[in-house]
């Protein structure tokens, strides 16, 4: 864990949300906001997926995961700690592929800093998903144009 307030990375070791949850803790927050996104068994038009492969170009992913907790943190100042951590390598169905937290005095910030954590870390961090399931192994069907991390991830 990180000795700042910033917890960004990519890691091939398993995640855990709930000891990122206690890192963004902190005697001034009244809220810590704590999101995982899981490996699921079905993406679109593929049942009975196995598992995922997530590979990144670390310095450039890295680097735009600074950039989210750095928008993070210009939209709502009032956040205390922000963690986005992103797995890559082999997960099986039910693993953790992604974990982001935030803490900040009031549940409206910490819950909004959250949301804007994953959708934009979705949008514009730079990683590549294999999805593998009974009928073969191919990239996901969910990829889109990389963003700059003060876009709005809402908007097409």
């Amino acid at each position: 864990m990180p000795d700042g307030d910033d917890w960004v990375g990519l890691t091939d070791e398993p995640l855990d949300a709930a000891a990122a949850g206690r890192w963004a803790s902190t005697p001034d927050s009244g809220a810590v906001v704590t999101f995982a996104g899981t490996v699921r068994d079905h993406a679109p038009g593929r049942e009975g997926v196995t598992h995922l492969t997530y590979e990144a170009y670390a310095g450039a992913a890295e680097a735009r995961l600074a950039d989210v907790v750095a928008e993070v943190r210009r939209r709502w100042p009032s956040v205390r700690r922000v963690a986005a951590i992103h797995r890559t390598g082999t997960l099986e169905v039910g693993e953790v592929a992604v974990v982001v937290a935030a803490s900040a005095p009031h549940r409206g910030d910490a819950f909004a800093a959250a949301a804007h954590c994953i959708d934009t870390l979705k949008a514009t961090v730079p990683l590549w998903k294999k999805e593998s399931w009974a009928g073969g192994e191919e990239w996901g069907t969910d990829a889109r144009p990389i963003r700059s991390a003060a876009e709005d991830p809402a908007r097409p």
